[in-house]
């Protein structure tokens, strides 16, 4: 089990430190919007190509950072259910959740995905819109980020597996949304206080 979790580590690390870098393509996003706003408006000049780069930087946050959002534990999930439950049911609905519906889905799409990126880029497909830009990166930003996914499902099921059989602490205690929001509240009154 030791050898699992040194690998799950690293999962979680590599995801780690793309979900933080992915955070400035959004603010990228935010300064060529605003730029081509503004050029748009004041110099009657815009282009497809910088609104495609717009959707292909949102793309790319949302798909690379899916991975960093399920390690965090940060996914959707039905907490008034999930919360009625003891912790140790809890574990094992996460577990059976990786394992028959995660694994199954990102595995799927993955096995999808990559004639499909192939095939835009043996090609060069590029954007029917005038001045767009080339497709195939914006596919293979689909590709990259199950692919992310499908490893930090792994890290997820090792690392449950890990808590369930007592090999490690919980890295993610369940809280509910009545108590995060208690804990939000105190985090809060402590910083207004200082």
């Amino acid at each position: 089990m030791r050898s699992l979790l040194a690998v799950s580590a690293g999962i979680d690390r590599i995801n780690e430190l793309i979900g933080r870098a992915v955070a400035w393509l959004i603010f990228l996003a935010v300064i060529i919007s605003a730029t081509n706003a503004v050029v748009r408006k004041v110099f009657s000049v815009s282009s497809n190509s910088w609104l495609e780069l717009q959707w292909y930087l949102f793309g790319a946050a949302f798909l690379l950072a899916a991975a960093y959002t399920l390690k965090q534990n940060e996914h959707v999930r039905i907490d008034i259910v999930y919360g009625l439950w003891p912790r140790r049911v809890q574990h094992w609905i996460d577990l059976m959740g990786h394992l028959l519906f995660l694994m199954p889905f990102v595995t799927l799409m993955i096995w999808y995905f990559v004639p499909y990126v192939s095939r835009s880029f043996l090609s060069g497909e590029v954007s029917t819109n005038s001045g767009g830009l080339i497709i195939w990166p914006a596919k293979a930003l689909l590709l990259i980020g199950f692919s992310l996914l499908w490893f930090q499902g792994i890290s997820e099921i090792i690392k449950k597996i890990a808590v369930m059989r007592g090999d490690m602490p919980d890295p993610t205690p369940f809280i509910s949304a009545h108590e995060a929001a208690e804990l939000e509240g105190k985090a809060l009154t402590e910083e207004l206080s200082k």
